[in-house]
């Protein structure tokens, strides 16, 4: 491996880890400001201008928070579950290209950090599946029945849910006729953008992305009013803080996953000209999804765990199925 080649994917690793970690922290501030804004409420000013500090603010207070370990926890497993939860949302997006390929100084570079991986959306469910392990873990270790139950709650959500997300995944794998997710971009500039052509899959996508990052209204495994903070009850200090950066980082990816799959990724206007456009488009996508998910925690309260189940499996996998077929249909019928 050349010098050469092997700077370029250490800046590419680190800008991506970068997204991540400080995505993280200031889609917490996003957030607030939002909630408040909708809530008629002001939300964080006073750290910083115009509270653009609260999130270093948050950080240091997490950082000098004294960590505890209860006695009836396993102690390896403990410390070992958050870092588990969140490697996933920190690799996930390996195989998202950010942009097209740009020349610089007479030399072609590819905006992303795995180039043309041709299974790149079975990369994305095989890495999305593991993140359930940290949650179990976490929940069983502590030895806390709160936060049993709220491990238990997860893994049942996240396996029920994750049918529904793949299946959405394979209509947009068939019109593209690959699992590359360059492939699946290129088609959709030959074609048209996905959602428009697979509304139904688009929408599955949505709602199972939320469910499998236990976000409101899916937010069963940590109900405060039942499970006291679930899988997550017994943590404390940065190793509490790693299991949001998760929540968040996956807030992140699967905005990423979305846009890319079904909303044309980085294409966009004049992107021939300018193919520097191409990360900036993304970025548009990517926040305003960011947005809906923020939007539905504002707006829906939260079902009750046998609703959530039977939403699942009784009405969510059909769904998906019947995306199937009916892309099946449109791809004989138009390719006939």
């Amino acid at each position: 491996m050349s010098l050469a080649l092997l700077l370029e994917w250490t800046i590419k690793s680190v800008v991506i880890f970068g997204i991540i970690l400080g995505g993280f922290a200031y889609l917490t501030l996003f957030e607030r400001r939002v909630l408040a804004r909708m809530q008629t409420r002001i939300g964080p000013n006073r750290a910083g201008p115009w509270g653009l500090l609260q999130p270093v603010a948050d950080g240091i207070k997490l950082i000098f928070n004294e960590e505890l370990i209860p006695a009836q926890a396993d102690k390896v497993l403990f410390l070992l579950a958050p870092v588990i939860t969140v490697v996933p949302a920190l690799i996930i997006l390996a195989v998202i290209p950010l942009g097209p390929e740009v020349t610089l100084f007479g030399r072609s570079y590819y905006l992303g950090l795995a180039s043309n991986v041709n299974v790149g959306v079975l990369y994305i469910l095989a890495v999305a599946s593991i993140a359930v392990y940290g949650i179990v873990i976490a929940g069983w270790a502590s030895g806390n029945k709160y936060a049993l139950m709220g491990g238990v709650r997860s893994t049942a959500q996240m396996v029920s849910y994750e049918l529904a997300l793949a299946l959405a995944l394979v209509g947009p794998i068939m019109l593209a006729g690959s699992m590359s997710i360059d492939a699946i971009i290129e088609g959709q500039r030959q074609l048209v953008w996905y959602f428009l052509v697979q509304p139904l899959g688009f929408v599955i996508f949505l709602i199972a992305m939320v469910a499998e990052i236990n976000r409101s209204p899916f937010d069963m495994p940590e109900a405060e009013q039942e499970l006291v903070a679930g899988y997550h009850a017994e943590y404390s200090g940065m190793k509490f803080a790693l299991f949001f950066m998760a929540e968040y980082g996956k807030m992140i990816a699967v905005s990423f996953i979305a846009a890319t799959i079904f909303l044309g990724g980085y294409l966009g206007p004049f992107l021939d000209r300018w193919p520097l456009l191409g990360p900036i488009y993304l970025f548009i996508k990517v926040v305003a999804l960011l947005f809906l998910i923020v939007w539905l925690r504002a707006t829906f309260p939260r079902f009750r765990y046998d609703q959530l189940m039977a939403f699942g499996w009784k009405v969510m996998l059909p769904l998906g199925l019947l995306n199937v077929v009916i892309t099946g249909v449109f791809i004989v019928l138009v390719g006939g």
